[in-house]
């Protein structure tokens, strides 16, 4: 029992890491073309992100492959129910890809509108659609012994789509923090100016995510029989709150480090919530999926604990070792000057 809840704990960790690197690509790339006012602040942007954003991407392979390993009965299933909009991530994700890579070798108007539009949605898509995924698996699955009930449209419920939303503007404000921070001159300011701006509307949208969850799922209920473990929301709260403050004191590495935070224990409030249940049926409880009726043998779980330990550092010092290099901040003479660069 007691690898698979090390094994719970560290696959939250995983998919926590992912959206706090990986949110603030998705951020940038969706504001690309809207605080981008010209070709070189687009290149700007571009470059803010270009060297670390596949890097980022690995700790969703990482998520991934720990669901597969640790707890295969609920991956196979949940890319069962859950294909048509995982596979929509992945071609979003393809374009996103393509579009950073190819962007910036043609000259015509209608290849780069193109690919800024592959950039939008590539970044958009992805966003909503994580968090439309786990809004449905925090208020469960219509599942049960002959399978899922459900579809696409049924994912896009009320609560699955104000979880998007949510998703979405935490991953506007951290991706506006990012660039206010790794880039000079106008376009960081008028990036910090915007986020202030987002998280006005990111106030409200936490707000009705909370009053929701209480009336759309069993998260609280953890909540409720331990009350030590309301530290994990109120830390996300405090955190939300401190990315204003930093903000309106012109303290953007605060702020960016308090978006960081606010993205983990966001992510880290659901998780607690949904233990021990990996995907709750919302049928019927018996028909959950839990970290002890679809994780791997104690034996597997060991050997992967011990695998865990020499490589995950490996993946953190990698992550360590790039953000030092291209800790500088991006400027339009670095955009004139690079040839071989995301511009």
């Amino acid at each position: 029992m007691e690898f698979q809840i090390t094994w719970f704990v560290l696959w939250a960790v995983l998919w926590a890491v992912f959206f706090m690197l990986e949110g603030f690509d998705f951020g940038a790339g969706i504001l690309h073309s809207f605080l981008g006012k010209n070709e070189t602040e687009k290149s700007m942007i571009r470059q803010a992100i270009g060297p670390v954003w596949n890097g980022n991407e690995v700790w969703l392979i990482t998520a991934g492959g720990a669901t597969f390993a640790a707890f295969p009965t609920t991956y196979a299933l949940m890319f069962s129910y859950l294909y048509s909009a995982l596979l929509l991530i992945l071609f979003a994700l393809i374009f996103r890809g393509v579009a950073l890579e190819l962007r910036g070798k043609g000259e015509g108007a209608g290849w780069k509108k193109g690919f800024d539009a592959a950039l939008f949605l590539g970044s958009f898509l992805p966003a909503l659609l994580f968090g439309v995924a786990f809004g449905n698996i925090f208020q469960g699955l219509p599942m049960d012994a002959e399978g899922y009930h459900g579809s696409l449209v049924s994912l896009l419920n009320p609560y699955g789509i104000l979880t998007g939303l949510l998703f979405v503007l935490l991953f506007l404000v951290h991706g506006a923090l990012w660039l206010s921070l790794k880039i000079e001159g106008d376009l960081s300011s008028r990036a910090s100016a915007l986020a202030g701006k987002i998280w006005y509307i990111l106030i409200a949208a936490a707000v009705a995510f909370l009053v929701s969850t209480n009336f759309a799922t069993n998260l609280y209920a953890n909540y409720f029989q331990n009350i030590l473990w309301l530290a994990v929301p109120l830390i996300a709260v405090l955190s939300m709150v401190a990315i204003k403050i930093f903000l309106s004191k012109r303290q953007l590495t605060g702020a960016f480090f308090a978006s960081c935070v606010t993205i983990l224990m966001v992510t880290f409030t659901g998780v607690v919530g949904l233990y021990p249940n990996l995907i709750p049926s919302s049928i019927d409880p018996a028909y959950s999926l839990t970290i002890f009726n679809s994780s791997s043998s104690p034996y597997t779980l060991k050997i992967m604990t011990v695998v865990a330990l020499v490589f995950v550092p490996v993946v953190i010092a990698y992550q360590i070792w790039t953000y030092r290099i291209f800790r500088h901040k991006v400027t339009a003479e670095d955009v004139a000057e690079e040839k071989e660069s995301y511009y």
